[in-house]
């Protein structure tokens, strides 16, 4: 709009000027015209009034025998003695004589080889002079004829308006039409980004998906630039559509093959384990004397029972993940996150006595409503993974808090921090470190990813902040769940008493484990 607009004003613009300037010259030579006609009607009088007197006539003697002379036609006689007389016709149609400052004015004027002149009480005026000679004498004077610029100036003026005026009127109705026009023919274009906008908006990582908006049909006519953009769009969004419903059936059918073969896994496991307990015990209460065979065959036992206990522990762990995001798995109640915590450092103590342990949970317990032993299995992990990653003589904090309307659990270490390689991608299954998967240095690869499953069942979020030296695992969840998980109990109400009974039990522990802090 701003270019169309822009050009057709340089244009406008350009013709008003141009017009402006050939009536102007038409109407300047018009006058020049009328000037030169009376200068010769004058210069003729004077001459005549020469011939009669054989001296420089007055110049109002000039104005004898004239006829159709306009208002403010203004004469002067400059005689060669240098006497100046001069007079014009007021808008009473009589002579009237110049006085001697309008004169001066004239006569420096002409002098300066100006021909137009502002004279005093008379306005501008345009000016021609001639010479007559004084018959039988070598003598001459001359005769000054002027017009008043008055009506020319007022005609120049008011077409100028009336060109720029209705140039600027012409501008403005150009660009109302345009904007006008632009809105109209680029309607579809904003139904697109309409679309596109709430397309964008709707989450599209997981789940069942499925993408309903598109652009109207009457905004998606192929026929028209705009209308193919958005039938492209529309298109667009029905093969993602398409892929999305693809991937959540793939999804599915993956999670439920995982599901299905763990637990299938299970009873061949547990038989594996039931018979190399069976098989070891045997070996142990066997009288028969020890020789290399027996011990070979009481190895290889033992190593057959901690791989299946080991691969037992790996069958679980999926299992568990694939309920969960089922949205199975969760028993709610009321939780004491503060004793969660406590309780997993203790346990992790002795699992790892070179590292420092400290605590930082408030003198109130925090609870919330939860599934107790899945939110205890989230402490675990958080506390096994801050182990795991760390060398000897880490500081691994645990501290529990309130902010708001959530409960909020930190796990801070001051290890060597993640690789920011595989931080994008540390909630995800069978995600690791350390890309050599040593069982020396972490374990499958699942705790975290089901730490998330657990918070996510939840209603929680679970962020990481790391750095050398500081890395702090949060975890967020509502101390009331904003929605009921589907599938799972509603959570239970105990006893008034039972529970008062249960909060200062709980207040009185930790007051006591942890020094009141």
């Amino acid at each position: 709009m701003a270019a169309v607009t822009g050009f057709v004003s340089l244009i406008l613009v350009v013709i008003a000027i141009a017009t402006s300037v050939v009536l102007g010259n038409v109407l300047n030579g018009r006058l020049q015209d009328e000037l030169s006609a009376a200068s010769k009607s004058l210069a003729r009088a004077a001459a005549g009034n020469a011939l009669l007197g054989k001296t420089v006539p007055d110049a109002e003697s000039l104005w004898a025998g004239q006829t159709g002379v306009p208002t403010g036609t203004l004469v002067m006689v400059v005689s060669d003695t240098g006497a100046v007389t001069g007079s014009y016709v007021n808008p009473d149609r009589v002579a009237q004589d110049l006085g001697e400052t309008q004169l001066r004015q004239v006569i420096t004027a002409l002098n300066e080889q100006r021909y137009q002149e502002e004279v005093g009480g008379l306005g501008p005026y345009q000016f021609a002079h001639q010479s007559v000679l004084i018959p039988g004498t070598p003598r001459s004077f001359e005769v000054v004829t002027g017009l008043p610029r008055a009506s020319v100036e007022a005609q120049i003026t008011t077409l100028f308006s009336m060109i720029a005026l209705t140039t600027i009127g012409g501008l403005i109705l150009l660009a109302l039409s345009t904007a006008i026009t632009i809105r109209v023919a680029l309607r579809p274009l904003r139904e697109v980004a309409a679309t596109a906008n709430r397309v964008a908006n709707q989450p599209l990582d997981r789940g069942d998906v499925s993408i309903t908006e598109r652009v109207p049909a009457a905004e998606a006519d192929p026929r028209t630039e705009t209308g193919l953009v958005g039938a492209a769009l529309n298109t667009l969004l029905d093969h993602v559509d398409a892929s999305l419903a693809v991937r959540q059936r793939n999804e599915e059918r993956m999670r439920q093959f995982v599901a299905d073969a763990s637990h299938e896994l299970r009873t061949p496991l547990s038989s594996i384990r039931g018979y190399s307990e069976l098989s070891l015990r045997a070996l142990s209460t066997s009288s028969a004397p020890e020789d290399p065979a027996t011990a070979s065959a009481h190895t290889a036992l033992e190593r057959i029972q901690a791989q299946s206990l080991r691969m037992t522990s790996l069958v679980e762990d999926l299992l568990l993940l694939a309920r969960l995001e089922e949205g199975r798995e969760l028993s709610l109640s009321t939780v004491d996150l503060s004793r969660l915590a406590i309780e997993g450092v203790e346990d992790a103590r002795p699992t790892a006595p070179e590292h420092e342990w400290a605590l930082d949970v408030p003198e109130e317990p925090v609870e919330l409503i939860g599934d107790t032993g899945r939110l205890q299995q989230v402490v675990a992990n958080l506390l096994a993974n801050a182990r795991t990653h760390t060398p000897a003589g880490t500081r691994i904090t645990i501290a529990v808090a309130t902010d708001g309307d959530d409960a909020v659990l930190r796990v801070r270490d001051d290890g060597p921090g993640i690789d920011p390689a595989v931080r994008d991608e540390l909630f995800s299954r069978f995600a690791r470190g350390d890309r050599s998967r040593n069982r020396a240095t972490g374990g499958s690869g699942l705790g975290l990813s089901i730490t998330k499953a657990i918070v996510d069942g939840h209603g929680g979020t679970i962020s990481v902040q790391s750095a050398p030296g500081d890395t702090e695992f949060t975890v967020r969840l509502p101390r009331v769940p904003h929605t009921q998980p589907s599938g799972t109990p509603a959570p239970s109400s105990p006893a008034p008493h039972a529970d008062q009974e249960r909060l200062a039990e709980g207040g009185h522990e930790m007051t006591r484990t942890v020094g009141g802090h």
